[in-house]
């Protein structure tokens, strides 16, 4: 069991659950084995397993008759039914398991004498350390539902502490598959059971806080708004390296999102990469999706040349990669106070955790075969001859990146989208008008 235990640290070293195994035949250690689910992406790969396939292949048998295997933990219904079809003669664990442990703690699968091989059963053996070492791999993690990756930044809390207009609470997910330990932001307002849900996408720079003339509309309209920060960007986590950010890992993370949300009667809102990315959602689940509310945006389907407005903005963005976000937001809206400038900074503190605004620029899909190009021709394909939802489009007309030509052209690829409302004196930000924008989202949708 001392060696079991040393295969169990190794599993812990490597962030797996902390279990170990081996494999004694004849007084002679023949297999070891640790949990390495996680790391081989087999949710067979408990340390039990490991060491069953090693002892097989030792042996030359996958009957390992005489063999007794040795187990930090006592092991589940999988772990189990595998010894007793290798005719393991005997099994000793440490620790017992209450929740899905088969050698009497929930169960005991070895003593069905129907069974037509019976493995002996000794528990307990060292079972203080092994429980032990258990112990402490867990209490991080019950301390910090979030942990951070080693390979990201996350801004301090204070750094949003009173922001003007964003009062509401912080919201979570840490275990979304394709950013595989980020821990992603949103915000989640109104019932749950409302007749829509308003899903806010931001753009580069922006975060979540640029919803904030539009959420309290909704939410008095007795609706549900949900707004996630992409990975890079306000309360959620910010990777160090720019060759994190891909086309398609923003856009799976947010189809991630949506699905572990199950969000229903969804009013898409996107806006700037809000619209690049979010354009592309709703053609892999139709159903979730009731309207369009449409701002300032494109879907790059790399078939046209980039306007020179954006290639203007992409080279600028390169020659001043420390450029003051508030500042940039202030310059399309005068109206902006002091403080609210400054919350367009909040996530960005220093220059290691703009990773994001560097590398989005580049990522817009530029020629037929850049990453993102396909799946955006597919989903205007999607919304020139498929999309069955109501749509409503706003354009600020003082964009000089995507402003009315390029949301022209957009419209004619949504079918049957309306005539748009125009703001004149709306910038790129077409959100810091949000008010009227939203109430009259509300009326259209109610239509």
């Amino acid at each position: 069991m001392d060696q079991a235990l040393e295969q169990a640290k190794l599993a812990a070293a490597a962030g797996e659950v902390p279990v170990g195994a081996v494999v004694v035949k004849d007084g002679q250690v023949i297999a070891t084995g640790h949990n390495a689910p996680i790391a081989s992406h087999d949710p067979t790969a408990h340390a039990e397993v490991v060491a069953l396939r090693e002892a097989a292949r030792v042996l030359g048998n996958y009957r390992l008759d005489g063999c007794t295997l040795y187990v930090t933990l006592e092991p589940c219904a999988m772990c189990s039914g595998a010894m007793l079809h290798a005719r393991v003669d005997r099994v000793v664990f440490g620790a017992a398991d209450p929740r899905t442990g088969v050698a009497g703690s929930v169960l005991n699968l070895f003593e069905h004498t129907q069974l037509n091989h019976q493995t002996r059963v000794t528990g307990g053996v060292l079972a203080q350390e092994c429980g032990l070492l258990l112990k402490d791999f867990f209490r991080p993690k019950r301390m910090n539902p979030h942990p951070l990756r080693e390979d990201a930044l996350r801004t301090p809390d204070e750094a949003f502490a009173a922001l003007p207009d964003y009062p509401w609470p912080a919201h979570y997910l840490s275990d979304l598959p394709s950013i595989a330990g980020l821990r992603m932001h949103h915000l989640d307002e109104g019932p749950k059971d409302a007749p829509l849900t308003w899903l806010c996408l931001h753009g580069n720079p922006a975060w979540s806080y640029l919803y904030r003339k539009m959420v309290p509309v909704w939410l008095a309209a007795g609706h549900r708004v949900v707004a996630p920060d992409l990975i890079g960007f306000g309360k959620s986590d910010k990777p160090k390296k720019e060759e994190f950010h891909r086309f398609e890992t923003h856009r799976q993370s947010l189809l991630d999102w949506v699905e572990r949300l199950d969000l229903q009667r969804v009013v898409l809102v996107v806006q700037d990469w809000g619209g690049i990315l979010g354009l592309t959602l709703p053609m892999a689940a139709p159903g979730r999706y009731k309207g369009l509310l449409v701002m300032n945006t494109t879907l790059a389907t790399g078939e046209l040349p980039l306007s020179a407005g954006f290639l203007a903005w992409r080279d600028w963005c390169q020659s001043q990669p420390q450029f003051d976000v508030g500042k940039l937001f202030a310059r399309g809206n005068r109206g902006m106070t002091p403080a609210e400038t400054s919350a367009y900074n909040a996530p960005f503190p220093d220059k290691g955790f703009r990773a994001a605004l560097r590398a989005f620029p580049p990522m817009v899909p530029e020629f037929t075969d850049s990453p993102g190009a396909a799946i955006s021709r597919q989903a205007r394909d999607f919304w020139r001859n498929d999309w069955q939802g109501q749509s409503f489009m706003a354009i600020g007309l003082q964009d000089p990146v995507l402003g009315e030509p390029v949301m022209r052209q957009l419209q004619s690829q949504i079918r049957a989208c309306p005539e748009p409302m125009l703001l004149p004196d709306a910038g790129h930000f077409v959100q810091e008008q949000g008010a009227a924008i939203a109430e009259a989202a509300v009326r259209h949708f109610k239509s």
